[in-house]
């Protein structure tokens, strides 16, 4: 079953939404805070939020930024009329989409099936697929994607960036990274090929050396993908 998050405020709009989203069975946890939103985050499974930007506590900003700590299910904000600024904060800090009020509840419900069928794209339901942060890996195909657009890399390249997702949130000492890709025996000097190949992954995925979104560096042991 597949469980959605409303955080909106106006009980009007809130039940109107929620009244869609239960007629295209979906279950519906709405909250009318962000308190209560960030109580629910901890409790429940969810697979999509629908968040109002303006909130009677936290906006609905704060709430994307919490759930980009540790989630990438889809997000979508709902914004005031006019209020460009707003679309730009919600798709810079993670959200996958927006709507400005007032909207047609058709509407909403067609970008909600929208967000869920982008995810069952990339995760196919199996093990094939690995996910971080917008990062999609198709083991299958071989085929990376970065934010919705494919990155190239070498053989190499991505059996590297597969093993450390596949270790995600452990480190991956350098001599376990050459001699499970190169299968050949460490010295020293595999380091500076390990770094190379780093290097060349970091700068494909645009990821910075020292605030990186993906590959860390772990000082005298290798590196590690969070």
């Amino acid at each position: 079953m597949t469980t959605i998050l409303l955080v909106e405020d106006e009980k009007e709009i809130a039940d109107l939404v929620s009244y869609y989203l239960k007629n295209e069975n979906y279950t519906v946890i709405s909250c009318a805070t962000g308190t209560q939103a960030l109580e629910e985050l901890d409790k429940q499974n969810i697979h999509l939020a629908i968040l109002d930007v303006m909130l009677p506590d936290l906006d609905g900003f704060e709430i994307c930024r919490k759930i980009r700590e540790t989630q990438t299910y889809p997000i979508i904000m709902l914004t005031a009329k006019g209020e460009e600024i707003d679309k730009i904060t919600g798709l810079t800090i993670g959200a996958d989409d927006y709507m400005t009020k007032p909207f047609k509840p058709l509407e909403l419900i067609a970008r909600v099936k929208a967000q869920l069928r982008r995810v069952t794209t990339y995760n196919g339901g199996t093990d094939s697929v690995m996910s971080i942060r917008g990062l999609f890996i198709d083991l299958d195909r071989r085929k990376v994607l970065l934010d919705d657009e494919e990155i190239y890399l070498t053989p190499l390249e991505f059996s590297i960036l597969k093993l450390l997702c596949e270790n995600k949130g452990q480190a991956v000492s350098s001599e376990g990274i050459f001699q499970t890709i190169w299968g050949e025996k460490y010295y020293t000097s595999s380091n500076n090929t390990i770094m190379v190949h780093i290097r060349h992954l970091r700068e494909k995925m645009k990821d910075s050396v020292e605030k990186p979104k993906y590959i860390k560096t772990v000082w005298g042991v290798g590196y590690k993908i969070e």
